[in-house]
């Protein structure tokens, strides 16, 4: 469900409401700080938009891969 483009990985989640979306943003939440590396996302009521790059090394690591791995097992 991740597709390149522009330097960056995207997808987008839909769910059943907002408290739902907002629930794996936080869980998302928890991971990142541990990985020290923090998505681009935006939510609009019941949908997550997420972008991973690492803006350091300008464009895809493999920090974005563990990241998105890690974000599809919270989700599933």
């Amino acid at each position: 469900g991740w597709e390149y483009e522009e330097n960056a990985i995207h997808t987008l989640f839909e769910f059943d409401d907002f408290k739902d979306a907002f629930s794996v943003m936080t869980r998302i939440a928890f991971e990142v700080e541990k990985l020290n590396h923090h998505p681009d996302w935006l939510n609009v009521y019941n949908t997550l938009q997420i972008s991973l790059s690492t803006h350091d090394a300008g464009g895809v690591t493999e920090k974005d891969f563990q990241l998105a791995k890690i974000i599809n097992a919270l989700v599933a």
